[in-house]
């Protein structure tokens, strides 16, 4: 039996087989098309295709390129491993892919993501606190998952300060039902905890991320913001902002976004989201945007300053790994 040189580390087996995956389903779709393969059929190879090659970027911090495998010299994301033993579920807050039919596996994520189950002894404990019948949403498990949420009915009982914090990345002029969830759930929370809130509107991310200029971006946060304000929030005590707005007016925002990108390594962004090298820096940086409205000192014409206000933030599974 042969052992690497000392000093010298050989690929793990994951890494290689991922990129001879994607080169074998490369040719798979090829063949397809060259043969004039029902539409379906193809559809569904390059599906496989394009998960495949998320997965390696993920892996490998780097593209698939044709007749380039992978070398010593490759550097492996550690953190993603889980991404392609957890059966092809790739879910970050862009994308969510799955190869398998069953749709993504939920409970694998619960663990991948370091958050907890809500069982039904979090939903008694909710409803004895509150003193109001859980939210549908907890009952039929559509919110499934928590962290910390113990500490927050903690603070309720002991009559402690705390906020809720969500958001929306504005795409579109309109919101649909499902861009709705998370802000019909954080009515509710707001109505039994009476507390503020901050709706973060990530105008900025958008232009980062799709085509579109950055009035395109910032008219879409002002047409989303209507639809979130109807849905009723207290207005005394909710406060929604466009980050291309407010992060030049609150000097405790920038600074909370400037300290959280110094203990951030790009090694770690890249690991958990899966930033590659062909990625402009304003994504790379922008997670300590999304970050920063989880510190109550970056809004202290709410707080005073007050730097022990904890914070609940109701999101998707997907927002997980850039709020917490």
């Amino acid at each position: 039996m042969s052992a690497p040189p000392d000093g010298e580390m050989s690929l793990p087996a994951t890494l290689l087989e991922l990129y001879e995956k994607v080169t074998l389903q490369g040719g798979t779709v090829r063949l397809l098309k060259s043969n004039k393969a029902p539409k379906e059929e193809i559809d569904a190879a390059v599906k496989e295709l394009l998960a495949l090659k998320m997965d390696y970027k993920t892996l490998a911090g780097q593209e698939y390129k044709v007749g380039i495998p992978p070398t010593n010299s490759t550097t492996v994301n550690n953190n993603s491993l889980a991404i392609t033993e957890d059966g092809g579920d790739y879910v970050d807050p862009w994308t969510v892919q799955t190869s398998s039919a069953k749709g993504v596996d939920y409970d694998k994520l619960i663990v991948r993501f370091g958050s907890s189950k809500i069982d039904q002894e979090l939903i008694n404990r909710m409803e004895q606190v509150t003193g109001q019948k859980a939210h549908r949403f907890f009952r039929r498990g559509i919110f499934f998952s928590h962290r910390d949420m113990h500490q927050i009915l903690d603070a309720f009982e002991t009559k402690k300060s705390f906020y809720l914090y969500t958001g929306r990345g504005p795409s579109s002029e309109a919101m649909h039902v499902g861009h709705l969830i998370p802000f019909i759930f954080t009515k509710w929370l707001q109505d039994i905890f009476n507390v503020p809130l901050v709706i973060q509107l990530t105008d900025d991310e958008k232009y980062l991320w799709k085509d579109m200029t950055l009035e395109q971006a910032y008219n879409y946060a002002v047409e989303n913001a209507k639809d979130i304000i109807a849905c009723g929030f207290d207005i005394n005590k909710t406060f929604i902002f466009s980050d291309l707005d407010y992060m030049g007016q609150s000097s405790g925002f920038y600074q909370n976004v400037v300290k959280i990108q110094k203990h951030v390594t790009f090694n770690q962004v890249k690991g958990i989201f899966g930033f590659g090298d062909s990625d402009c820096i304003g994504k790379i940086s922008f997670p300590a945007i999304q970050a920063a409205p989880s510190f109550s000192t970056s809004f202290p014409q709410i707080f005073n300053g007050q730097k022990d206000i904890p914070c609940l933030i109701p999101c998707a599974i997907d927002q997980v790994r850039a709020c917490c």
